[in-house]
């Protein structure tokens, strides 16, 4: 099934297909790729990590006499610390590719009650979403809302409302009383999409690592109550 959607049917909503897998992880990877520089810039803010660095800083200073070698050794902090960083986003992203968006079609296979969209633009997937029951909670008539993305270049255009209100549809048609997601604190564009399609937040809560509770990296759920007959 397919429709279009947008101003001036701008772009094409329609379900998952097997030749869509390669964009579809393509898409994935390149939007969770940008928050790298957000994660780095969040990590640095931490006022742990501020003051050992300024205490570094002006050790090297005090014991050096002068600030060429404390600036190359803070640059080289820094420059390592952005390389650390990427890394650990680069293998949660492939994490990521590992499971659910390694066999979409199964993954999203309609018989576990679930499903997978994308949005289509000029012959090119730029959005896309997955549904399919919690996970952990057995029949509990709770839907997840997963892997949210739509291409940079066509943000703001109604895709990404668009993909949202078909998992709505869809949790309606299966007969679910609410529909679940999970963000981290840098989605910040994702946040604001999801409250004006009516999700209203939960308490936060730490990132389950060691790591992510050090740089107090936070993961929010958000909550879609489905009326009876809605």
């Amino acid at each position: 099934m397919a429709w279009e959607v947008g101003e001036a049917g701008g772009f094409l909503l329609r379900e998952f297909q097997p030749g869509d897998a390669d964009a579809v992880r393509e898409l994935f990877a390149a939007g969770m790729g940008e928050y790298g520089p957000a994660l780095c810039a969040h990590v640095f803010q931490q006022p742990w990590v501020m003051l050992t660095l300024t205490g570094a800083f002006l050790l090297l200073v005090a014991s050096a006499h002068s600030l060429l070698l404390p600036v190359l050794v803070l640059a080289l902090l820094l420059a390592a610390g952005h390389l650390v960083l990427g890394q650990i986003w680069a293998q949660y992203i492939r994490r990521c590719l590992s499971q659910d968006l390694k066999d979409i079609g199964d993954a999203y296979a309609p018989q576990c009650g679930a499903r997978f969209w994308v949005a289509e633009a000029g012959g090119q997937v730029v959005g896309m979403v997955g549904a399919r029951p919690e996970e952990g909670h057995g029949p509990s008539g709770v839907l997840e809302l997963k892997r949210m993305v739509v291409r940079r270049d066509h943000r703001g255009r109604g895709v990404g409302k668009a993909l949202g209100r078909a998992v709505l549809a869809f949790a309606c048609e299966q007969g679910c009383r609410a529909v679940v997601l999970v963000t981290h604190r840098l989605q910040r564009e994702a946040r604001s999409l999801y409250l004006s399609l009516g999700f209203r937040p939960e308490t936060p809560q730490p990132f389950p690592s060691f790591y992510g509770r050090l740089v107090d990296f936070t993961l929010t759920r958000y909550r879609y109550d489905l009326a009876p007959g809605e």
